[in-house]
């Protein structure tokens, strides 16, 4: 038997129609479709593996997955990405597959993610699916220094999902900044990591703080408090999109 190749795939989705990324058994999810897609393109068995799990409902403008192929030359075959596109539903695209090292690993290896939540302050029937419509008044500025607290912590524990599973709720946040747009107000956050249901929980506390319902020194004590029952309900699911991944330029080939 041939050795393998392995290969980065770099995909975009909406998640609206999807149970999350990951198979789950009866779920319609978009690793599911991508493998059923890949596997007929390629005429081999394939089983895509992800760079994180994305929720139900939780969009991706860019995400990885890497596979393994028989096949040495899919990387220069534009032809089959054109193929590939043609058999992917609409809301699911691949605009690049690279051929990597044979140890790479798209979840792993990622040395950072970004995550963009959106809030839409008018109701817009063309970003009801992409976005949380909130008619209060939110103060950017406040919204901007609880944000900044962020960087100067590491454990995320109110944050995380209980039951999560996590070794450890330690993540370095390297940006996490608020910008006004029209109509809306987008909240960008930037990771080497991230816990499970962590940006939409963050969210969920900070819009107390922008309504003047919460000050800047209860949203620091709820970090510190290393409990979720002390932080906000979940941002809902709409609102949120993983928006970039960092990997080493040495994984590439």
């Amino acid at each position: 038997m041939s050795a393998m190749t392995r290969y980065f795939m770099f995909l975009s989705y909406r998640g609206t129609a999807y149970n999350g990324w990951q198979l789950q058994p009866g779920k319609h999810t978009v690793q599911g479709v991508v493998n059923k897609a890949v596997s007929t393109v390629l005429n081999e068995q394939i089983n895509v593996t992800g760079a994180g799990r994305t929720d139900t409902g939780v969009h991706a403008s860019f995400f990885c997955a890497h596979f393994d192929s028989a096949r040495k030359e899919i990387e220069t075959d534009h032809q089959l990405l054109y193929n590939l596109n043609s058999l992917l539903p609409e809301d699911i695209a691949a605009s690049r597959i690279a051929r990597v090292r044979h140890d790479a690993n798209a979840r792993f290896d990622a040395v950072s993610r970004t995550y963009r939540y959106t809030i839409t302050t008018r109701k817009d029937p063309f970003v009801a699916d992409t976005a949380w419509l909130l008619y209060w008044k939110l103060d950017a500025a406040l919204l901007n220094e609880a944000s900044a607290i962020l960087l100067n912590h590491s454990d995320f524990t109110s944050f995380s999902r209980l039951h999560g599973g996590n070794k450890t709720n330690t993540c370095k946040v390297t940006f996490a900044q608020w910008t006004e747009e029209p109509g809306r107000l987008v909240f960008t956050i930037c990771a080497d990591r991230f816990l499970r249901n962590m940006v939409r929980a963050i969210v969920g506390t900070l819009i107390p703080v922008g309504r003047g319902k919460l000050s800047l020194k209860e949203f620091e004590e709820i970090i510190t408090g290393r409990d979720r029952s002390l932080a906000g309900q979940s941002a809902p699911a709409q609102g949120l999109s993983l928006t970039g991944i960092d990997y080493p330029e040495t994984l590439f080939s």
